[in-house]
């Protein structure tokens, strides 16, 4: 996947941001990505409780995930190109439990992802 001027932010989801209701109401789009996984991480679940975030999802429980040093561990999601502004939006969906950080893929490439806080 190359970067385009146009969306030049990669950001892996591995939950509800792959969902067209959540990203039509966030960002407006549908995005397009393609399959990807990140390694050394494991998936868990936390309650979400913010009205908004139920809202839009439609579910009272998201996935989030944790580095592990669990051999073999992979969380797997799709990798979407987003701009500057989808990527604010992101920020402002998210609840406090999770934290963006940057990570390497298993396809080589780096992306922003949301993070157990």
């Amino acid at each position: 996947m190359k970067r385009s001027t146009e969306y030049p932010v990669l950001l892996f989801s591995y939950g509800t941001l792959q969902d067209k209701t959540v990203q039509l109401t966030h960002f407006g789009r549908e995005l397009v990505g393609q399959h990807d996984a990140m390694l050394g991480y494991a998936q868990s679940w936390v309650e979400i409780t913010d009205p908004q975030v139920l809202a839009s999802s439609g579910k009272t429980h998201h996935p989030i995930v944790a580095p592990t040093l669990e051999a073999g561990a992979e969380v797997k999601g799709m990798v979407f190109q987003i701009t500057e502004a989808e990527l604010a939006a992101a920020d402002a969906y998210e609840v406090s439990d999770y934290k963006r950080v940057e990570v390497a893929l298993a396809s080589g490439l780096t992306a922003w992802v949301y993070v157990q806080a």
